[in-house]
């Protein structure tokens, strides 16, 4: 186990290196720092100086091996756009996109797990054939187009929820969240339920699609022969052996909530990461582009750290030393 979290941790050493350099080009290649920081007015003098400032005016390996170290320490520098340290944006917004995508994965798998077995075991039932057509809807729509039909829906036909923003947030130790608040729950669940759908639609249909095959096996009729009770078999065998694909599909649909949460965050003024990502692009705030690039990164790679380990717990094959190896 020692060696395999060790040579997980060195995998993704590697990816955050390579993620770093593409994020390093953007500072090299996309726009000219000092120009947009001082403008077309400056002299050269000025321009020089800036530069030194910055670093820029040394052999590119120096440059990369101080942006390597910045990055370590949480540092991006200066937003061209806003003129502040782009480690406080991020420390201002990573709390509503954290708190949106959580929200978003837990209503997508506390639903998508329990109607997946259902469908799978009362597949000819009118409620399965409806939520196979809902699940169809969820992966066919586009994600700006469900957050505009339950704006529609609920908070112009029927004003039961807000549109946009986040609501009233409380500070818990310089974390912020409207997660204890009735208003931030208020405001949360649109943008979640636009965020979990096609999540949800997607683990359905492979909850279903994997009990299917497990109940085939073998191991299941034997458990039947044997005389258990159905719910041991649904619940103790059969979806316990569902559960190793799905978790490496959830895992990886949870960083993509967080990467990815951009077009929702858009569409309803989620004051997030995304919102901060898609103004950075129309500015051309290369400093913020890659710290998130960065960022999305580091969270893939631990996310898909914790998808290994969950696997030992899950599959008991695994904790081999030929399995975990």
């Amino acid at each position: 186990m020692l060696a395999f979290l060790i040579r997980r941790l060195l995998q993704g050493a590697v990816v955050l290196l390579a993620v770093a350099f593409l994020a390093f080009l953007l500072f090299q290649h996309v726009g000219d720092p000092v120009t947009q920081m001082l403008g077309l007015e400056a002299s050269p003098a000025q321009r020089e100086a800036l530069r030194a400032d910055l670093g820029l005016d040394r052999p590119v390996p120096v440059q990369f091996a101080r942006f390597v170290g910045h990055a370590v320490r949480g540092e991006f520098g200066i937003s061209l756009r806003q003129a502040r340290p782009v480690a406080t944006l991020f420390a201002e917004r990573l709390p509503a996109t954290l708190e949106l995508a959580l929200v978003a994965a837990a209503l997508a798998v506390l639903l998508g797990v329990p109607l997946g077995v259902y469908v799978a075991l009362r597949r000819t039932t009118w409620t399965a054939k409806v939520l196979m057509g809902v699940s169809l809807l969820g992966v066919s729509l586009p994600t700006f187009l469900i957050g505009i039909l339950l704006i529609l829906c609920f908070s112009v036909l029927l004003p039961w929820l807000p549109a946009f923003g986040r609501g009233e947030v409380v500070d818990v130790g310089g974390w912020t969240t409207g997660l204890l608040t009735a208003d931030g729950w208020r405001h949360v669940l649109l943008p979640a339920v636009t965020l979990a759908l096609f999540q949800f639609a997607l683990i359905l249909r492979l909850v279903r699609a994997e009990m299917l095959e497990v109940m085939r096996a073998d191991f299941i009729r034997f458990a039947r022969a044997r005389g258990l009770p159905d719910r041991v078999v649904y619940l103790g065998h059969a979806l316990r052996n569902t559960l190793v694909p799905v978790v490496t599909v959830v895992g990886l649909q949870l960083g993509s909530l967080i990467a990815f949460s951009i077009v929702t965050e858009t569409v309803f003024q989620w004051p997030g990461m995304g919102q901060l990502f898609i103004q950075a692009v129309m500015f051309a705030d290369i400093p913020v582009m890659a710290a998130y690039l960065c960022l999305m990164a580091l969270v893939f790679v631990l996310i898909n750290a914790g998808v290994d380990l969950l696997y030992v717990v899950i599959d008991p094959r695994l904790r081999t030393v030929r399995g975990v190896a």
